[in-house]
């Protein structure tokens, strides 16, 4: 086959076998197995042939008892001719329209942030080798496969990387009632949580006092395998799976749009506040601080804010910084309705703004992306995008998981600038290889850099 480099083992099984493979001097030895019959071979090896010129030559020395027990021993060459086809498989991926399982990954929110990540965690682990098409719509992806081993073991990978759910129907094609064979196609769907990073939510009050009586407005900080909660009053943080969240769905109380920008008039860290009954562990990472606010658009009145913020330790008088005004805002969230107006801060600040201009400028690395049809991309897209390598460069937990690659064509930059936005150090970089086979695929292909 000329696409995968398999040899066709009759009837219909088709082999991987490398250049002067034992493998392939099995399946050579095959083609001449009734000659070879009446003769004993004692040996086989392959005469070397340029790789492209589709010839393999075999050296075979065979021996046969002949007249009075004497033996008799010759040395011959077998020239092979081979013949490039098209094998079934490679077929079904070249149609594109030729599906047996589709999964369907979808998540109900405006932000990307999730997609973007899980993006990445199927290119480090190859997951969209054994695709047919990929296709982005407006609000998830579909991965298309030949058959439905390959689909649920998508499945199960999108089960362990984000918090979804999932479930699978299929349809009945063709049915051979001689044979007893059921041809089906199988749809698997699956759902991943409406929450992205740097989302407000609001929990249920059953949910925040099984957590360690957290308070109910918390921040989302990052989407793993599991949603990762903080409250910005104590630094409680909090650990939210698939399971629970279904159990206990909440939303989100802002889209990232709403963000506005504050100025700091004045910020306070805070000693360690002391627990309360219950209460679960407290982030290492963050910094408790109590902060005046003024928005950047009212900076002609006097109207300040009071928060508490956990951002203490990047903070200072004069910083730029994003957040939600929650005093101000009309709450269309069940939880949120029947809380106690006292218990809801009027401002909840997300993360330090800086120059988006000058961090594109400086960014020297680069990420992969996934080859899918897409539907049409608008400047909205781009700037989630954007969203999404800015928060690379800010948390370092989700980077480990997400392989990063040196762009050449960005000068490289001291990484010491202590007033600057976060960077990516040389150290967390991969150099990007562009890896040619031969035109066997075979092991000992060349590598090129």
């Amino acid at each position: 086959c000329f696409l995968c480099h398999r040899y066709l083992q009759p009837p219909g099984t088709w082999i991987q076998c490398t250049l002067e493979s034992r493998e392939l001097l099995a399946l050579c030895l095959k083609k001449i197995k009734a000659s070879l019959s009446r003769v004993r071979l004692i040996d086989a090896g392959f005469i070397w042939t340029e790789p492209h010129s589709k010839r393999l030559k075999l050296k075979l020395t065979v021996q046969k008892e002949v007249i009075n027990g004497a033996v008799l021993q010759q040395v011959f060459v077998v020239e092979y001719i081979v013949q490039s086809q098209m094998c079934e498989d490679c077929h079904r991926i070249e149609a594109k329209d030729f599906w047996k399982a589709v999964v369907q990954v979808r998540q109900k929110t405006l932000h990307k942030k999730t997609f973007y990540y899980l993006e990445q965690l199927i290119l480090k682990h190859r997951l969209h080798q054994n695709t047919l098409r990929i296709k982005e719509i407006h609000d998830g992806l579909d991965f298309y496969y030949s058959s439905k081993q390959q689909a649920q073991k998508m499945v199960d990978f999108l089960q362990c990387t984000v918090p979804s759910r999932s479930k699978s129907s299929q349809r009945l094609i063709s049915h051979d009632i001689h044979s007893n064979v059921y041809n089906y196609k199988s749809t698997f769907s699956v759902e991943i949580v409406p929450i992205c990073k740097d989302n407000v939510v609001c929990l249920s009050p059953k949910l925040a006092q099984s957590l360690g009586n957290m308070s109910q407005i918390c921040v989302c900080i990052r989407v793993t395998s599991t949603i990762h909660l903080i409250d910005p009053s104590t630094l409680q943080i909090a650990e939210i799976d698939g399971n629970t969240y279904w159990r206990h769905p909440f939303n989100s109380l802002f889209h990232p749009k709403q963000l506005e920008e504050f100025i700091i008039m004045d910020i306070n860290r805070v000693q360690e506040k002391k627990k309360g009954a219950g209460a679960g562990a407290r982030s290492n990472k963050h910094t408790l601080a109590e902060a005046w606010v003024q928005k950047t658009s009212e900076l002609n009145t006097d109207h300040q804010y009071f928060c508490c913020t956990h951002l203490g330790h990047i903070l200072n008088p004069g910083d730029l910084v994003l957040g939600f005004d929650l005093a101000n805002c009309n709450l269309n969230d069940e939880f949120a309705n029947k809380m106690n107006p006292h218990n809801i801060p009027d401002v909840v600040l997300i993360k330090k703004s800086y120059d988006r201009t000058k961090r594109q400028r400086r960014r020297n690395w680069k990420l992969r992306e996934l080859e899918r049809d897409r539907e049409g991309t608008d400047t909205d897209d781009e700037r989630q995008y954007q969203d999404f390598l800015e928060d690379l460069e800010e948390d370092e937990a989700i980077r480990k998981n997400i392989n990063i690659y040196r762009n050449a064509d960005v000068p490289v930059e001291s990484d010491t600038d202590d007033d600057g936005p976060p960077r990516i150090s040389l150290a967390e970089m991969l150099e990007d290889l562009h890896i040619s086979q031969d035109a066997t695929g075979g092991e000992g292909a060349n590598m090129m850099t």
